[in-house]
């Protein structure tokens, strides 16, 4: 239930993160890939089996220590609040994208935005590296903040910590290719399901604080194109909130994607990137007043029936 716990730990994550930004030294997130190397070398398998136990072997004391860390007396608020901190980036997401807004070439511009996709810059022009930050910036929004958030309210710690383990894993595992495209399936999947209602729930708020009828027509007519179920949703219905063009053309691991097109009107420049940075700042305070008004609400019909 929805009490008034959530919103002030929301809030102190999120002013941890504000506060501090992501650590500089070591992020739980790295350690936890290098175990995922280790298991995934001890138990690959080109096969579907492997993966599920690879990834239940991941998931499940984790997940279950969290349950039980959460529910200590004074440590277990604490432990929540640096949980969520470490689960969620709008500092770091802001900072990579205004590097890339605030490069002094093209060069450094490529470089910048390098850090924040995973396909080749080395080639992109102008508009390439514009488009690759907005769409960054819009899926990440989802990624490494709401859909955190999200599973922070639906079951506290444990629901957080699955699902950015999950999106981790996904991250590592989650490619069609000879290696990955069966033992990568489980964590695929489950990062798909855990990720379904948060991506809509950031796709509807970014229509809400953009242009409305642009955002959800296009989320409408060019989400189910995107090879992604919940990326399609939050980049389209994004891309329509700032009335801009992504997609198109990208070099993933030297193979060249002809993705569909997404939003409307002009191509994107570099001066959308920090529209779009604004868009998922605007986002997080809806989020966290709307979390905090549920709250108040419910507390107030608790106490006054």
């Amino acid at each position: 239930m929805l009490n008034l716990a959530v919103p002030l730990t929301l809030l102190a994550a999120v002013l941890l993160d504000r506060l501090l930004g992501e650590p500089q030294c070591f992020h739980p997130l790295a350690g936890f890939g290098y175990l995922a190397k280790a298991v995934e070398k001890t138990t690959y398998r080109v096969s579907y089996l492997s993966g599920v136990f690879a990834v239940a072997v991941l998931l499940i004391p984790l997940v279950l220590a969290a349950f039980f860390l959460q529910h200590l007396a004074v440590f277990g608020t604490l432990f929540s609040v640096v949980l969520l901190y470490f689960a969620i980036a709008p500092r770091s997401l802001t900072e990579h994208a205004m590097r890339v807004s605030g490069a002094v070439d093209l060069q450094a511009a490529r470089d910048a935005v390098g850090m924040m996709v995973s396909r080749d810059t080395s080639q992109l022009n102008e508009a390439g590296v514009a488009r690759a930050a907005v769409e960054s910036v819009l899926e990440n929004g989802n990624d490494a903040i709401f859909a955190a958030l999200f599973w922070f309210m639906v079951a506290g710690a444990p629901g957080v910590l699955l699902y950015r383990l999950c999106n981790t894993l996904d991250a590592m595992w989650g490619y069609r290719n000879a290696r990955y495209n069966e033992f990568g399936w489980a964590a695929a999947k489950l990062d798909d399901v855990l990720n379904y209602i948060p991506a809509r729930l950031t796709a509807l708020s970014y229509a809400l604080l953009g242009n409305f009828s642009r955002a959800l027509s296009c989320w409408r007519q060019q989400a189910p194109a995107w090879d992604s179920p919940n990326a399609g949703p939050v980049m389209a219905a994004g891309a329509g909130a700032l009335q801009v063009k992504l997609g198109g053309a990208a070099i993933y691991h030297g193979v060249l994607e002809q993705r569909p097109e997404l939003g409307c009107g002009a191509v994107a420049g570099r001066a959308d990137i920090a529209r779009a940075v604004n868009l998922v700042r605007h986002t997080l305070y809806l989020w966290l007043g709307a979390i905090g008004l549920c709250a108040l609400l419910i507390a107030g019909f608790k106490y006054g029936a």
